[in-house]
């Protein structure tokens, strides 16, 4: 559970190897979730990411409701340089800051970089090896100007018909297209860095939500055509296997079992007194007994109602036949396995507590894909930066009276 401690240090680092994007600075105008996503990848892989904010700070800080920890959760390992775009003084810094970046990542609506005088075409001259990533709710074409969210383009593209019964639609229970979105730009970020390398020269690189839930409704797509029918919602769905089912245990819990395989269902009716089943001709497929869905289920489910979950679980578990209970998110933060290897970060949250959240869903070598830097406080790191890039002090006193940066660059 979270914790209230709020004199933890934020940083656990030990020595090891540079990480995978060490040396690679990025420049990140983005609020909510898509673009901050790419930059948390990116900055998890040890690039320096730099967050640009508004003076008064992303609005993605003041959110409530389910976005109450979107920030929280979304913006670790960066810091936070606070800037007023509008102003000819704060424009000036971010296009000196954009001459030395290698990347630089927006999810502003269509057409405000380039407002800004800070779209692609605009740099570029300055830093042609510049990859300029573009998170928008569209590729090129017709839609390119909508504006759009996670909840519209699942709409949009058969997502929340799939995901709720028949004439119930709903929008998958994450932010699941907004992360999606983000994860496929750092794909393209990290082609065109490698293109680069061949071709000494940066480029622009787009990916969009619309697109992202197109791509992971293509599964559905590919069925009707095989099934020559529409695939319904996948409450009502045609089960590809005869149990792939969630029923309750004798202790009125739920638990979920899925018997995909022929020894799947040999190692079930063996170990809970069905092998009569087995030798009925008629169940001999995997096939035969989607058929015979109707008669199974309900054996299955009478199994379940003589065992506890935790006994029930242990057993499956056992037999390596796949199941788990119905976990919420609060089950998440001592999860054993997720807590394993320092895999969880302990992450400073907007209230000023902490909670362990889950770090990136990868594996390499010998790198710890740590938390380095806790999510930022808004400006945190203007001072620190405006150093970086050369500006005096004199200068930076200027900046922040004038109201161009925040005042945290007085700290």
């Amino acid at each position: 559970m979270p914790s209230t401690n709020q004199n933890e240090k934020h940083i656990n680092a030990s020595a090891t190897p540079p990480l995978p994007l060490a040396g690679l600075t990025v420049l990140e105008f983005c609020h909510t979730i898509m673009g901050p996503t790419c930059g948390l990848v990116l900055g998890d892989l040890g690039a320096n990411v730099i967050k640009i904010e508004p003076v008064e700070g992303d609005r993605t800080r003041r959110l409530s409701g389910f976005a109450a920890g979107f920030f929280s959760g979304f913006n670790r390992n960066k810091r936070s340089l606070a800037i007023d775009l509008k102003s000819p003084d704060g424009l000036a810094v971010i296009r000196k800051l954009a001459a030395t970046a290698d990347v630089l990542v927006e999810n502003f609506a269509a057409g405000t970089m380039e407002k800004l005088g800070c779209g692609y075409d605009d740099l570029r001259i300055a830093n042609p090896r510049l990859i300029y990533c573009a998170l928008k709710g569209f590729l090129s074409g017709p839609y390119e100007h909508r504006p759009a969210l996670d909840e519209v383009v699942q709409y949009m593209a058969g997502l929340a018909y799939m995901t709720g019964p028949p004439g119930r639609p709903l929008r998958a229970g994450a932010s699941i297209v907004d992360i999606l979105g983000g994860t496929f730009g750092v794909i393209g970020i990290l082609s065109a860095l490698h293109e680069r390398q061949r071709t000494g020269r940066g480029q622009r690189v787009k990916s969009a939500l619309f697109e992202a839930t197109a791509f992971l409704v293509s599964q559905h797509m590919a069925a009707e055509v095989v099934a020559g029918e529409p695939v319904p919602p996948m409450p009502a769905r045609r089960s590809a296997w005869a149990i792939y089912e969630t029923l309750p245990t004798m202790d009125r819990r739920m638990l979920f079992v899925g018997i995909t395989s022929n020894n799947h269902w040999r190692s079930f009716c063996e170990a809970f007194g069905l092998s009569a089943l087995l030798v009925d001709p008629a169940l001999q497929t995997n096939e035969q007994r989607v058929a015979a869905r109707d008669r199974l289920v309900p054996l299955v489910a009478g199994v379940f109602l003589l065992h506890t979950l935790e006994a029930l679980a242990k057993r499956l578990e056992e037999l390596r036949i796949p199941c788990s209970p119905v976990a919420t998110p609060s089950d998440l933060f001592a999860d054993v396995h997720l807590n394993h290897g320092d895999r969880m970060h302990r992450t400073l949250m907007s209230n000023g507590t902490y909670a362990n959240l889950p770090g990136l869903p990868l594996e390499m070598g010998e790198h710890r894909l740590a938390l380095r830097r806790q999510p930022p406080q808004a400006g945190e790191h203007t001072r620190e930066v405006l150093e970086e890039l050369g500006l005096p002090a004199g200068e930076i006193l200027r900046l922040s009276a004038s109201g161009a940066v925040g005042h945290d660059a007085l700290r």
